[in-house]
């Protein structure tokens, strides 16, 4: 049945973490791009060994706020600092509830007077179009959607395609492209870089570890731009990365892709509820793991959890600010990563042989999630102590990894600890869940970034502390 908007899908279900464990809206889809262009332990082993092209341009909204007000909106919503922010420079931002609970993130690009672009995920481009309509700024906003999961052939049309040139050979092929030289853009600013003979706006960063270069433009000019970065870095030994490969990469830099938007709840937030269609992503979306509770709060995260106190700042009137300064300080839980078991990992594989209702969840690869956002149980002596949100195989590190939060006291590196991996009697009815049993397997605590390269080259504060 279709609802009118999310809240009365939440009253209807009667229970919203009943509704999320069940949904019937599948697996989630990285769209239009191809799974794999060469196979995707090799795509993965070029971001750290030679060079990567990462294909952004269908998986995340583009959200353009312009106008007078569109500063002082974003800045309302943010929980880091604008003291510094001015144009051709680039921030995470990640809004809070009034309670101080992650809504979502992504990245603010500030493109020129009065204009800026949000690109990430749909929860927190809603909350700033919502703000913005509800708040009466003196904005205009348009809202370029990600494309659609399984266009069925339909032609997809977006307003820029966005590539990342990145890993250790990265710089030889922007110099290339660029004839020569390197261009002058200092960490998490925005430039200009010629390719193909046009001007390209760049953004410096570094997603894969060792610092590149993200760049967009007009989508129609995209197949040209791939052309030639693909051809600038042949001997570089540049590969083009798929969609299966793509979200694994964040398994080693340490960044947590899909919390629950903590949305579902609070009077404050029931007009925002109200004003969300039924057709929403926060309305449709799915919620899958190990952890139960009624109490959709459970599954929400502060930005201490998730990494993001390094640059929360309070220089500012922002939503959240007072729920945000009271936990200051009192935040028990810190973002790990957790490396999986191998010989418990090869044995919930085996159980795929054993018969029907013998077998434990299928582990996918190379991204094991099965939900729009995952929770795992993780536990110390039979005792929940954490959560593990977002899990896959990096062939770079011969490991599954899972990224999550445990209580500071279990944060230790090489502290052992039980993740219970499959879902309670026999699995919820979402289409993603097989029937199977649950079972419980070893996990060490990591660093984050888990990966070498991305822990030793990562400009400081970029997913692990500040990142003003």
């Amino acid at each position: 049945m279709a609802y009118k908007n999310l809240e009365e899908a939440i009253k209807a279900s009667g229970n919203i973490v009943a509704m999320m464990r069940n949904s019937q809206i599948g697996a989630y889809v990285y769209p239009v791009v191809a799974p794999e262009f060469s196979n995707w332990r090799d795509e993965q082993r070029a971001w750290a060994e030679t060079c990567v092209l990462f294909d952004q341009t269908h998986h995340m909204v583009n959200l353009f706020v312009e106008g007078p007000d569109a500063l002082k909106l974003l800045s309302h919503l943010a929980t880091n600092s604008f003291k510094n922010f001015t144009v051709n420079k680039a921030k995470q931002l990640a809004p809070v509830n009034y309670n101080g609970q992650v809504i979502g993130d992504g990245i603010l690009f500030y493109l020129g007077e009065n204009s800026l672009v949000f690109v990430g995920r749909n929860p927190t481009a809603n909350w700033i179009q919502y703000n913005a309509q509800a708040g009466k700024y003196d904005v205009k906003v348009d809202y370029d959607d990600r494309s659609p999961s399984r266009p069925m052939g339909k032609p997809v049309f977006r307003r820029f395609y966005r590539y990342q040139i990145q890993g250790p050979n990265a710089e030889q092929v922007i110099r290339k492209l660029n004839g020569g030289a390197m261009p002058d853009i200092k960490f998490f600013n925005m430039g200009e870089i010629t390719i193909a003979g046009r001007k390209v706006r760049a953004l410096r960063h570094g997603m894969a570890g060792a610092p590149g270069l993200e760049v967009w433009g007009p989508y129609e000019q995209g197949d040209e731009i791939r052309a030639a970065i693909l051809e600038a870095g042949k001997d570089a030994n540049i590969v083009a990365v798929g969609a299966r490969a793509y979200a694994t990469n964040t398994l080693e830099s340490g960044w947590i892709p899909s919390p629950v938007p903590a949305v579902y709840t609070g009077d404050k937030m029931k007009p925002y509820r109200e004003w969300l269609p039924g057709t929403s992503y926060e309305a449709n979306a799915s919620l899958g793991g190990s952890f139960v509770s009624n109490n959709i709060e459970d599954y929400y995260t502060t930005p201490y959890e998730l990494g993001y106190d390094g640059f929360t700042k309070f220089d500012h009137d922002f939503i959240g600010k007072e729920a945000l300064q009271a936990m200051e300080g009192k935040n028990t839980r810190k973002k790990v990563t957790f490396a999986w078991d191998n010989k418990d990992v090869e044995r919930i594989w085996a159980s795929q042989f054993a018969p029907p209702g013998e077998n434990y969840k299928w582990i996918d690869l190379p991204l094991s999630n099965y939900a729009s956002s995952s929770f795992d149980a993780v536990l110390h002596n039979g005792k929940v102590v954490g959560a593990s949100m977002f899990s896959g195989f990096s062939f770079n590190e011969r490991k599954m990894l899972s990224l999550g939060f445990v209580e500071e006291q279990y944060a230790r590196p090489g502290t052992t600890l039980t993740l219970v991996w499959g879902e309670e009697n026999g699995g919820t009815k979402k289409t993603t869940v097989e029937r199977h049993k649950q079972t419980e397997l070893k996990v060490v605590v990591g660093p984050t970034p888990y990966g070498q390269q991305a822990r030793e080259t990562y400009h400081q504060g970029w997913r692990t502390a500040v990142n003003g």
